[in-house]
């Protein structure tokens, strides 16, 4: 672990009892919106001390089994003084679709510990039948300037999903962006294609489940899960293919990792951008991520602070423009499946852990 100044960092558990917690978003005032995956918002003081849950979310629509439930989280204050939350979920089927799930992201006003005017403001195209696969969701947002608003969509995992990563006709396998009130923005690279999805912004991921802007150059960039092996980080940019399932790094589940071939079975092909690192046959299983400001770590300044659930570590990715140049482990000690990492507004350190009794860590000095 890298040493701050000559002190290591300290761990501190805010609050525990969580039941698979997957997203956190700040309020003015310090206090925490978490979601859990079984369906409940919570509202978390913040000191932890004070936990109530947040009414309105719509539970008879959720699908809860496999990667399912309700993900991530995100606020905004800028619209009139209103407070604006937005949800990401795994979101079942109505009539002749009710044995389909896909991705949804909805929004509605915060007040007090209810959610007012609740409006779905995107759907993943297609869902797919729960008997085909109930994994892969993607589902991380990341509210950016302009009113924007980028998601991230995972491809089902199913071999006869997965293919539609490279489908521009469809939104699994991709990450999108909306405008904040669910429109399309005119400026998205497949505005006016003859069968894309206008809200795609890039394709051919597997399940990406980081999303986060550097505060300097304003990059996006994203964490993705590879199979068995082949986690990724990638620079986002408009209208760019990542390759999957055309390329990888990783190996399909089951077969031997030191002598199997790739999916795909090339890690490389004209027209198909790579990642800017990968771990190669190593599982780390990448989720949430966030960059660090220095307010609290100034060693850590500007690095990305990536959550990992395979590893059961929080890893510190050192950052030169666009290149890594370092990659740190850290708290593998803990043994916790880490799922998310927020900065919090004293520059420490959230994280949550993916458990039935899962917790919001801090780490500080």
């Amino acid at each position: 672990m890298k040493a701050l100044g000559g002190l290591l960092p300290t761990v501190s558990t805010v609050r525990s009892g969580l039941d698979h917690p997957w997203g956190l978003a700040f309020l003015a005032d310090n206090s925490m919106l978490v979601t859990e995956r079984v369906g409940r918002l919570s509202l978390v003081s913040a000191d932890g001390g004070k936990i109530s849950t947040v009414t309105g979310f719509p539970i008879g629509r959720l699908q809860t089994a496999g990667h399912g439930g309700l993900l991530d989280v995100a606020v905004d204050h800028s619209e009139g003084g209103d407070i604006w939350v937005y949800l990401s979920y795994a979101e079942l089927g109505t009539d002749e679709q009710s044995d389909r799930a896909g991705a949804a992201v909805a929004r509605a006003r915060l007040v007090g510990t209810e959610l007012h005017d609740f409006t779905v403001i995107f759907r993943a195209f297609p869902k797919y039948p729960l008997s085909l696969s109930t994994f892969h969701y993607g589902s991380r947002l990341l509210l950016a300037g302009d009113d924007k608003l980028f998601i991230t969509v995972g491809e089902g995992r199913n071999e006869l999903l997965r293919r539609q990563a490279q489908w521009l006709r469809s939104h699994l396998g991709k990450i999108v962006r909306i405008n904040r009130d669910g429109s399309v923005p005119q400026d998205n690279p497949f505005i006016g294609h003859e069968v894309a999805q206008p809200e795609l912004w890039t394709l051919g991921h597997r399940n990406p489940q980081g999303l986060a802007m550097h505060p300097v150059t304003g990059d996006i960039w994203s964490s993705e899960h590879g199979p068995q092996g082949g986690d990724e980080l990638n620079v986002i940019e408009p209208g760019h293919n990542y390759g999957w399932p055309k390329i990888s790094y990783g190996c399909e589940y089951g077969t031997p990792v030191d002598t199997c071939t790739v999916v795909g079975g090339s890690t490389s092909a004209p027209g198909l951008d790579q990642p800017v690192t990968h771990w190669g046959r190593v599982r780390i299983a990448p989720s949430g991520m966030a960059f660090c400001d220095g307010r609290m770590f100034p060693e850590w300044r500007d690095h990305l602070i990536l959550a990992g659930l395979g590893g059961k570590e929080l890893w510190l990715v050192g950052i030169e423009g666009r290149a890594v140049v370092s990659r740190t482990p850290m708290f593998a000690e803990l043994g916790r499946r880490f799922r998310h990492v927020r900065q919090a507004p004293d520059g420490s350190l959230l994280l949550l852990t993916d458990e039935d009794n899962g917790s919001i860590l801090r780490v500080s000095v």
